[in-house]
């Protein structure tokens, strides 16, 4: 085109470009592309945006002032935690004008003049809370870990549970697993039956019994490498008997040789972990170089344990062994 019109007419124009995952994106064009990541907020910074901005603009939008309608931080705090589990604060904005539509019709229909918002109030104005704390689910059954999941919205958390039962050693997978995650959890079966000895498990028992992984979720695909060490602690878990910590969640690739390998989203995931009640996570040690990603308020409410090799996640993960359980 530069040649028929004689005239460098893109030499001033810059090309932006969005998108929630970079695998959709055409390679040679990805190569061409600066990339710029940007990962979720904390609860403390969507409180801060929401104060300065949403709020503002919200009660600009219903025709209220900050006379007429107040809403408290732990107000804002619980629409983050209960009505809008997201890394962005799209939705968190939407639920800010929800509530201020519902006290404009209040001071427009005469029934109220100044209204002050407390977290006991929003249940009558956005209904029952739309997420229930995960910590609540995880409980002292063995065989079920929780892992940390990267998704194009931000970190989650997953549990994976494993069951056995009588049969002939077949695997047997469910929760719409991709191939990498059904190869993670192949490897982690390999890697518990060359360890069962130190696992204190019978490999007599191993060849006599089917084992079922199952990640909750099941109309949710998940795929990626990133769960293998909560699919080793959770086998480890349900052989030995040993309930997985509640307050402990994991991420990590691993190998046949029982070493954890570095993963990627690693931000994304810790703030899933905080969110969720975690006090303890589990990172690959080859990680320990994205600690400055996570924000300093994340930083100082968990501990952090860096494994490289898998019996590290065991002996940090699996609650002390209890004299009523045997070992298969």
């Amino acid at each position: 085109m530069n040649r028929f019109l004689s005239k460098d007419f893109l030499s001033g124009v810059m090309f932006i470009c969005t998108a929630n995952v970079l695998d959709t994106i055409p390679g040679p064009l990805r190569d061409r592309m600066e990339i710029i990541q940007l990962p979720g907020y904390t609860a403390q910074e969507k409180l801060q945006i929401a104060r300065r901005y949403l709020v503002p603009r919200q009660l600009a939008a219903t025709g209220l002032n900050a006379e007429q309608c107040e809403i408290s931080d732990n107000a804002l705090l619980s629409i983050i935690d209960d009505y809008t589990r997201e890394a962005g604060v799209r939705n968190l904005e939407r639920e800010i004008g929800n509530v201020f539509r519902n006290i404009a019709v209040r001071i427009a229909e005469g029934s109220a003049q100044q209204v002050k918002i407390g977290p006991d109030d929003l249940p009558a104005i956005l209904g029952p809370r739309k997420f229930e704390a995960e910590v609540a689910m995880r409980s002292g059954v063995p065989g079920v870990a929780t892992g940390l999941a990267w998704t194009p919205v931000g970190g989650d958390i997953l549990f994976v549970e494993a069951a056995r039962m009588p049969g002939a050693g077949k695997l047997i997978l469910t929760g719409q697993l991709g191939e990498v995650m059904k190869e993670s959890a192949q490897a982690a079966l390999s890697l518990v039956k060359a360890r069962s000895r130190e696992l204190g498990v019978q490999p007599e028992a191993l060849e006599k019994s089917d084992i079922h992984i199952h990640v909750p979720a099941g109309a949710t695909p998940k795929d990626g490498p990133s769960a293998g060490v909560a699919i080793f602690v959770a086998l480890a878990s349900l052989l030995t008997g040993r309930p997985v910590r509640s307050d402990v969640a994991m991420t990590g690739e691993i190998s046949l040789r029982g070493l954890v390998l570095p993963i990627g989203g690693v931000k994304e995931k810790v703030l899933a972990a905080l969110r969720a009640g975690i006090s303890t996570v589990m990172l690959p040690a080859r990680n320990r170089r994205d600690l400055e990603e996570i924000p300093a308020d994340a930083r100082d409410r968990l501990k952090f344990v860096w494994i490289e090799q898998v019996d590290e996640a065991i002996a940090t993960a699996l609650s002390p062994a209890t004299p009523e359980v045997v070992p298969v």
